[in-house]
This record gives C-alpha cells, sequence and structure tokens, in this order.
C-alpha cells in the first residue's frame, strides 16, 4: 500500500509541470513573455519586435471597439448573444495581462463584464489589425462568474477551443 502511494505521488509529480502545457486558460503566443512577443508570420519567421505602444494601442482600441458599440444601443449596454439569449454586458475590466499577440497581426484579449442579471462574464476576443484598423473577429462567453465553460489548446500551430474535462 505504502509503495503505490509513493508510486503514485512520484508519477503525480512528474506529470505536474506537464499538465498546464495540454490545455490553458487562454492562448499565449510560444515560449514567449507577454511584453516581449514577436508577432509570427505563417512560416513562422520573426517580423518586426511588438512594443508596448503597440500592444497599448490594440488594447485602446478594443476599449474602443466595446465602448463604441454600447453607445450605439438603446440602454448603453455592449450586448451579444449567449445559448439563444442577448446578453447585456458593461465593461469592467479588459486583461491586458493576458493579451496576446497570436502572429499575422491577429490578437488575442478577454475582458471581464457584469450582466444586467449580475453574473460577471470572462468574454474573449479575437482580432485582426490591417492597415491601422482593429476587427474583432470573433467573441466568446469563456466563464461565467469565474467558472470556465472551455480551456485553449495549441495544435499545429493554432490554438484552438477545447472542452472541460
Amino acid at each position: 500500500m505504502t509503495t503505490r502511494l509513493a508510486v503514485s505521488v512520484y508519477v503525480a509529480l512528474l506529470l505536474a509541470p506537464v499538465l498546464p502545457l495540454l490545455a490553458q486558460d487562454h492562448p499565449r503566443a510560444p515560449q514567449q513573455s507577454q511584453s516581449q512577443q514577436l508577432p509570427q508570420t505563417r512560416t513562422g519567421a520573426p517580423q518586426a519586435a511588438m512594443t508596448e505602444a503597440t500592444m497599448s494601442d490594440v488594447s485602446d482600441g478594443l476599449k474602443t471597439f466595446i465602448s463604441g458599440y454600447a453607445a450605439k444601443s438603446a440602454d448603453k449596454k455592449f450586448h451579444m448573444p449567449y445559448n439563444r439569449k442577448d446578453l447585456s454586458l458593461d465593461l469592467i475590466k479588459v486583461h491586458d495581462d493576458r493579451f496576446s499577440s497570436l502572429g499575422g497581426n491577429k490578437y488575442f484579449a478577454c475582458v471581464d463584464m457584469k450582466g444586467t442579471d449580475g453574473k460577471i462574464y470572462d468574454i474573449d476576443f479575437l482580432m485582426a489589425v490591417q492597415s491601422g484598423k482593429l476587427t474583432v473577429t470573433q467573441t466568446s462567453v469563456h466563464k461565467i462568474n469565474g467558472k470556465p465553460l472551455y480551456n485553449w489548446k495549441q495544435e499545429g500551430g493554432v490554438w484552438k477551443k477545447v472542452p472541460i474535462s
């Protein structure tokens, strides 16, 4: 019994560093810190270094997108569909620490928003920047009140959503 327990603990300790690599909370550029990411072309060749100002510009662009969208709605809320319902949301925070370059002028960011139902929603945004213009290409509800609905996993250099196991 003691040997079985010792082997189980040993195996768990060996696998512990690998498990975070299998599925992550949010997509990230590989092997680079958040502030030193290099956008990658499809062939993986480095382009010009991503600067803090550029990251800040894209983050500001996302805030402008959200506030502009909300300003156009009758109730001044950001609206998005979720499970055949319309969520009416107010921006709480853009997670600049989760902001990531995915390469090829594509970016990921997540924000916290409060719904009129009182719940806190973590919304994932995928964006593209071309000719200085930010375009939101996809939004999805990632978490509700801190509980994740999916995780992210990198497969063949492409980030994909994976179910919570």
